[in-house]
């Protein structure tokens, strides 16, 4: 799992990506895949760092571990609307993990320092060489200009006016341990294009939201909430949009939202507190964090890396992705398609797992922008770790064939994709051929049945009203009335 971690974080091309992923789908058996998957190797100084990181994280298993304080740790600080949470609900605080790093700063760099170097030296002159600052560069990035552009930390080390304060010699080719610690507190701080960043001085987006746009005229205007969705994406640096991209969406409350461009493409979204909506993001994206949204249905383009749903409760989520993890949710239903085993994470409870079922017209184009296929899918074959997770209990089910449907997507986009991309299971593909057989006997006997023309009325209209009941009956009418298009919309 680490190893697989280290792999999504790294930046890849996405045709490396495809290629992996075709190699992998070409095995016959496990043994032929465990054989492949041997021949990647990682950077040893970089993957110590990231196993430094995730021992200290509050999901790992802390009491067996030397280190017992959790990654971040979690006091209490403003979350996205300016209140103040108690530690355990807090999902992101960057200030936090800046103060960690600072704590730390000092057993994280003696990772990357040779092992001969403290027998050669004193602990006053132990030096670190170009590679370990390479490596630190994993963590830690830099700038020189105010931000307008983003540096490799070794990069920045190196400049000739930094050289005496990061302590680089050019006699030695090394840095000093002790100089460039000190350079490296004194200038460390929030990123520029973190979450944070993204909220204090984010350019607010005015998304058209379905369900307000569709009033129709003169009709009294509702009380809902509008939503906040931001994006820093006027501020990143073009040339290095990818990761550091933000779009914020919060407090959409009984909205439908569907979104396909420029802005949103591979950018990192984060989804917070979002109730009763629907949200359609059919572009290729980066990375995807859901965080305590509640009764809401999200579609998602392609994902470069990570979907990760945390305190979420009656949330489906439709989408491909590199990988999906989930932690602390209950009743939410994933329909994937995915070339990773979904991650089942602590404080789950009533997860369903079902594959992926739907397509829009882009879809084939931004899969191959995100280096995702469809050689491969292991939707149903999760791996639980949560603590809360017992082999004759599970936390999580397959969806049972009875209950699946197919999902359509009600907005027509220009491309060449006319069906899902995957073939669905067996039983699941027996489920929905045998219901469209059941609409084709209704239609067939309805047409058989000689009706006269007042007949047909009288019955069209009774079927129309028994479905505007079921509508209203399974909460299905607000979804429904909100993808109508407003008139000016129709006119243009």
């Amino acid at each position: 799992m680490y190893f697989e971690t280290f792999q999504l974080v790294l930046s890849h091309h996405p045709e490396e990506s495809l290629q992996w992923d075709k190699k992998l789908a070409e095995c016959s058996t496990q043994q032929e895949r465990d054989q492949l998957k041997s021949q990647l190797s990682v950077d040893t100084l970089k993957f110590v760092l990231l196993l430094y990181i995730q021992q200290l994280h509050k999901i790992s298993l802390r009491t067996s571990l030397v280190y017992t304080e959790e990654w971040p740790s979690r006091t209490r600080s403003p979350d996205l609307e300016g209140r103040t949470t108690p530690a355990s609900s807090k999902a992101l605080d960057e200030h936090s993990h800046i103060t960690f790093v600072l704590n730390h700063l000092n057993e994280i760099m003696e990772l990357l320092i040779e092992p001969d170097a403290y027998g050669a030296s004193s602990r006053s002159d132990l030096t670190l060489t170009v590679e370990s600052v390479e490596a630190l560069g994993f963590l830690i990035a830099g700038s020189v200009d105010r931000n307008r552009s983003i540096k490799q930390l070794l990069e920045v080390a190196l400049v000739q006016q930094v050289q005496p304060k990061s302590g680089y010699s050019k006699i030695t080719g090394m840095f000093s341990f002790r100089m460039f610690q000190s350079w490296l507190r004194s200038g460390i701080g929030n990123s520029p294009f973190g979450i944070s960043s993204c909220i204090a001085t984010g350019r607010r987006l005015s998304w058209p939201m379905a369900a307000e746009e569709a009033r129709p005229e003169g009709a009294a205007v509702t009380t809902t909430k509008r939503g906040k969705i931001a994006t820093n994406a006027h501020c990143v640096p073009k040339d290095q949009l990818r990761g550091n991209k933000i779009i914020i969406m919060s407090q959409v409350c009984k909205q439908t939202i569907a979104r396909t461009s420029g802005t949103l493409e591979l950018s990192s979204v984060k989804i917070h507190r979002c109730h009763y909506s629907y949200l359609y993001l059919l572009s290729p994206l980066r990375s995807v964090s859901i965080e305590k949204c509640r009764h809401s249905t999200i579609i998602l383009g392609p994902v470069e890396t990570v979907v990760h749903l945390n305190s979420c409760e009656h949330v489906t989520v439709i989408g491909v992705c590199r990988r999906i993890s989930i932690s602390n949710s209950t009743l939410c239903t994933l329909h994937l398609l995915t070339p990773t085993r979904p991650l089942i994470l602590g404080g789950n409870d009533s997860i369903t797992l079902a594959p992926y079922h739907t397509h829009y017209s882009k879809l084939q184009e931004h899969m191959h922008q995100t280096g995702l296929t469809n050689a491969g899918n292991l939707w149903d074959q999760p791996f639980s770790v949560g603590p809360d997770h017992h082999e004759d209990h599970p936390v999580w089910e397959l969806m049972p064939p009875k209950e699946f449907y197919t999902f359509n997507i009600p907005f027509e986009i220009q491309g060449e994709t006319k069906s899902a991309p995957c073939e669905l299971p067996t039983k699941y593909k027996k489920a929905v051929t045998l219901r469209e057989k059941q609409i084709d006997s209704w239609q067939k006997m309805v047409k058989e049945a000689g009706l006269s023309k007042d007949e047909r009325k009288q019955f069209q209209a009774l079927v129309e009203t028994r479905f505007q009941d079921w509508l209203a009956d399974s909460g299905h009418k607000r979804e429904v009335d909100a993808l109508v298009l407003p008139q000016e919309t129709k006119k243009k």
